[in-house]
């Protein structure tokens, strides 16, 4: 129940995100602090402290390097991604091999667990969803402004930096909170895949957003009973749910 609880916050936050994320084509991103994510966890577990607690400040470090470097004309995003990435998975493999290699807790935060899931994860993970849902409601005007055209954001007087700043927190806190549930390697498909199967079902961009959601929520209560019972990785099972609604969607509309 408790796993339950929480894949139901991540359903809603996750594609509230990856919605903006499939507009300006930076799907990578959530890919990307994943893979820094797993540094947190093994910095968490190695100095003894609450490895959700290490992944935000990782996450979010890294979110404002990224925003940082992408703001460089003369890099560009994919570049910086594809830098980041591998090197936050490096930094990872090179803690995990100092902490004496893998353990169950850092499998459950690789792939995610059902038992792994404690109260006061659910505690955490509810308090950050709040926080990201208030955030992404106050700034939404900003947000879809920024994402569909961004010169015109900054000539109309929205502070695009600082709003791209902001975004990128909410995405570094997404994964974070995603984390235990659906897994660290596998969250980046959470946040996107229910948002393309939304678009093809429907046209407007909140519409997508609402759609994608209710997708989200199917895929995890159904990964997560599938997953319990059938002995699976809960974060997997999700996933591969969400692949098949969207292979079923995207059948049904050629029918």
């Amino acid at each position: 129940m408790r796993a339950f609880w929480a894949g139901l916050i991540v359903a809603v936050i996750a594609p509230l995100i990856g919605s903006f994320l499939v507009v300006r084509k930076l799907s990578l991103i959530a890919d990307t602090l994943s893979h820094v994510a797993l540094t947190g966890v093994a910095i968490g577990l190695l100095v003894g402290v609450n490895p959700l607690f290490a992944t935000i400040i990782c996450t979010i470090t890294t979110a404002y390097i990224i925003e940082e470097l992408r703001s460089n004309e003369r890099i560009s995003s994919e570049s910086v991604l594809a830098m980041i990435l591998p090197g936050g998975l490096a930094m990872a493999l090179i803690l995990i091999s100092i902490a004496n290699g893998f353990n169950t807790s850092l499998m459950a935060y690789l792939f995610g667990s059902i038992t792994a899931v404690t109260q006061q994860d659910v505690w955490i993970i509810f308090g950050l969803g709040i926080g990201i849902v208030t955030i992404f409601l106050i700034f939404y005007r900003e947000f879809m402004y920024t994402s569909f055209d961004e010169e015109s954001a900054r000539t109309s007087g929205i502070p695009v930096k600082i709003i791209n700043h902001i975004f990128m927190i909410l995405i570094a806190l997404t994964v974070s909170v995603a984390m235990k549930v659906v897994g660290a390697l596998l969250i980046g498909a959470l946040m996107v895949i229910p948002v393309i199967s939304a678009m093809q079902i429907v046209k407007g961009f909140k519409k997508s957003i609402f759609v994608s959601v209710i997708i989200a929520f199917i895929s995890v209560v159904t990964g997560l009973i599938v997953s319990y019972y059938a002995n699976l990785p809960a974060g997997a099972t999700i996933v591969m749910t969400s692949i098949s609604l969207f292979a079923l969607i995207s059948l049904l509309k050629k029918v």
